[in-house]
């Protein structure tokens, strides 16, 4: 347990007292992305969630992907996309656009549609993530380097 100031952000926490350093500080007003963590499986902005309400929950960083994808140490398979595709540039927004599409690929395989889902398409069933649907389900990771084309083709690597 850590103990904390209770206005400390989850951010400031996992980056000035847990030494997770891969979640960035970008705006620090949630418009930017770059400090997406998963939050019981969800993505969101750690810079506009106060660490001591999330005491209990799992909380997983950039750090976390490649433990999740196994005990050898070998990266998660959008990490590797990431690398494979070039899906980056200066890396700053890498790490919560990795954590964001990981949320992204388990919200789509439970049927939560997005603004540009087909209507037509069961509740229930996976949504099919076709580029305009990636592209929409990450808006909310912000890119300066513009690296957005690869970093869909790198997740359409590890839906293919």
């Amino acid at each position: 347990m850590v103990e904390v100031d209770h206005r400390t952000t989850l951010l400031d926490l996992l980056r000035e007292n847990l030494g997770l350093t891969g979640s960035k500080k970008g705006c620090d007003h949630g418009q930017c992305g770059a400090c997406t963590v998963l939050l019981e499986g969800r993505r969101v902005n750690s810079c506009l969630m106060l660490a001591v309400a999330q005491e209990g929950y799992e909380i997983v960083t950039v750090e976390g992907l490649a433990a999740a994808a196994g005990p050898d140490g070998d990266l998660h398979p959008l990490q590797r996309a990431f690398l494979d595709r070039d899906a980056f540039q200066c890396g700053y927004c890498t790490p919560g656009q990795l954590c964001s599409a990981v949320g992204m690929l388990e919200e789509a395989k439970a049927g939560q549609p997005s603004v540009v889902t087909d209507m037509e398409q069961p509740t229930d069933a996976p949504v099919q993530l076709t580029p305009a649907e990636i592209r929409e389900r990450l808006s909310g990771n912000l890119c300066r380097c513009g690296a957005y084309s690869n970093i869909v083709n790198a997740v359409q690597d590890v839906i293919a």
